[in-house]
């Protein structure tokens, strides 16, 4: 079987997120409820980038942080910056208010088969950060967590 790699074509990707963040609302009763998204965006952001397979990460990114939220007044909070040192660089972060992330699994989560679930391949993460990093040039990673508090991950794309 050949495999060709998706085509990337430049995009402003807010319309793209808010997209992936109102398939999330459409499937997800709590939202609205017990858990709000926040959505922060500058001016326009272009990218090159597959539409389809990029609001999969999205929206895998917001599944996760929805399951981490235990309390009722969850948040979520999606942001798209530019980046003040690199101007090709576009930053989206998507910030919960969940459980955290100790430190020594930061990496461990983008490995195959890792999960903290009961349910579940563990491979979310996984295929998320193949998405961004080997289509989309990018990076994604855990920006910051703190246990009981919240987790931040960013995604680094290039408008070039």
């Amino acid at each position: 079987m050949l495999f060709r790699s998706p085509e990337l074509k430049p995009e402003d990707i807010r319309p793209h997120i808010k997209h992936a963040i109102s398939y999330i609302r459409k499937r997800t009763p709590q939202l609205g409820k017990d858990v709000q998204i926040i959505e922060q965006y500058e001016d326009e952001a272009v990218v090159y980038l597959n539409e389809d397979l990029f609001e999969w990460v999205i929206e895998n990114l917001l599944k996760n942080a929805l399951d981490v939220i235990r309390n009722k007044d969850g948040r979520i909070t999606v942001s798209v910056s530019m980046s003040k040192k690199r101007k090709n660089q576009v930053y989206i972060d998507i910030t919960d208010n969940g459980k955290g992330i100790p430190k020594k699994y930061w990496k461990e989560i983008f490995k195959p088969g890792f999960s903290t679930k009961k349910r579940g391949w563990g491979l979310g993460l996984t295929l998320a950060k193949r998405i961004i990093e080997e289509y989309h040039n990018g990076k994604l990673f855990v920006k910051e967590s703190v246990m009981d508090q919240g987790t931040t991950m960013r995604i680094v794309l290039s408008n070039k």
